[in-house]
């Protein structure tokens, strides 16, 4: 049983038993040619619809469609998705942020953060000054402060790591 969700707004229960296609219990009576380059046609309850596969990515579960020049995006969870999410270990593949690097070179105005403290996704970090503007470099996640490798006045280069997470 697959769980399909279209523009995050319709959601549907799928299956396939043999060379059929069950949707929401009913069965799917679909005719489809493919055609070249991603393209198919499609006749559905007697009205034909141009198809095109705009994006696959397999392995976040999700394509882009286009039906007669209409997108959409389809989001699919096969059962093991499915499980995963029911004993809350969905977002254990979800990347992990390390450190943050300085985005260009600059000179460090000030460290809103220390050693230890817990911070929320979007939380100032420090204020880099850079060209004569001042940035605000935010948390890209939640998490705990490991080591703060800057302070006030110091000068970094791009790249330079600038604090680093537990």
């Amino acid at each position: 049983m697959y769980k399909v969700k279209v523009n995050d707004k319709f959601h549907f229960e799928m299956e396939t038993k043999g060379n059929d296609v069950i949707l929401n219990n009913e069965p799917l009576n679909i005719d489809i040619s493919d055609l070249a380059n991603n393209l198919a046609s499609v006749i559905y309850k007697n009205k034909s619809f141009n198809t095109e596969v705009v994006e696959l990515n397999r392995q976040e579960k999700f394509c882009s469609i286009k039906v007669n020049g209409n997108l959409y995006k389809v989001d699919v969870e096969d059962q093991f998705d499915q499980l995963l999410k029911q004993l809350g270990l969905d977002n254990l593949a979800a990347n992990k942020v390390a450190e943050v690097k300085a985005p260009m070179p600059g000179l460090v105005l000030g460290v809103k953060v220390a050693e230890g403290d817990e911070i929320k996704k979007g939380d100032n970090l420090l204020i880099l000054e850079a060209m004569k503007m001042e940035n605000i470099l935010k948390s890209s996640t939640d998490g705990v402060i490991k080591k703060v490798l800057v302070k006030q006045g110091d000068k970094v280069e791009k790249n330079q790591i600038l604090i680093q997470f537990k």
